[in-house]
């Protein structure tokens, strides 16, 4: 089911049934529902305490999700300024602990010096292409722990190029998207 225009819900967690204000901004494309709760299925055993990475942010729905189920802390890294306020004011009247947004283009922001992370969400949007420099930038500038989980988000007929060592763990479709989780082994 589609969220009405200008709103999303917070499916799980403390911030349960939460709404988030979307901008009415053109690209932007907030992972569905559905697909979240299956993915934070995927991840409930692991969430807890994780330090993660919501890069190509846009509503923050993936990161705020974490952090409503126990993420530790969440960087949101969005390089559209009245997209990042969004970000940051749905943050601030949620109340949710944790969260940090950078206003900064993906691949810019992962040229500083790195803080691994232990699950990173990698949504960019489908018409710039980044999955394959976003996820190699990510395994060589040291952004992910050991036993990192990385979640990807493409068009439904796309397998991005993703390094070697990513192994999928889980992977559904829904519409004309492909979602996978894959583990760095």
């Amino acid at each position: 089911m589609k969220a009405a225009p200008g709103r999303i819900r917070i499916i799980g967690g403390h911030l349960r049934n939460s709404r988030l204000n979307v901008p009415d901004l053109p690209g932007l494309r907030p992972t569905p529902e559905r697909v979240r709760e299956t993915l934070f299925n995927w991840l409930a055993p692991t969430i807890a305490g994780v330090r993660a990475l919501d890069l190509c942010a846009g509503t923050g729905a993936l990161g705020i999700e974490a952090l409503s189920r126990g993420a530790e802390t969440v960087q949101f890294v969005e390089p559209h300024a009245a997209t990042a306020q969004a970000l940051r004011d749905n943050l601030a009247r949620l109340k949710a602990q944790g969260g940090e947004v950078a206003c900064a283009d993906a691949l810019h922001f992962l040229q500083r010096p790195a803080k691994p992370f232990g699950l990173v969400f990698l949504d960019p949007p489908f018409a710039m292409q980044l999955w394959t420099p976003l996820a190699q930038q990510l395994e060589r500038g040291g952004w992910l722990v050991t036993s990192a989980q990385i979640y990807v988000e493409c068009p439904r007929e796309m397998t991005p190029a993703l390094p070697e060592n990513w192994t999928l763990y889980r992977e559904g479709q829904a519409g004309e998207v492909r979602y996978m989780l894959y583990r760095r082994n």
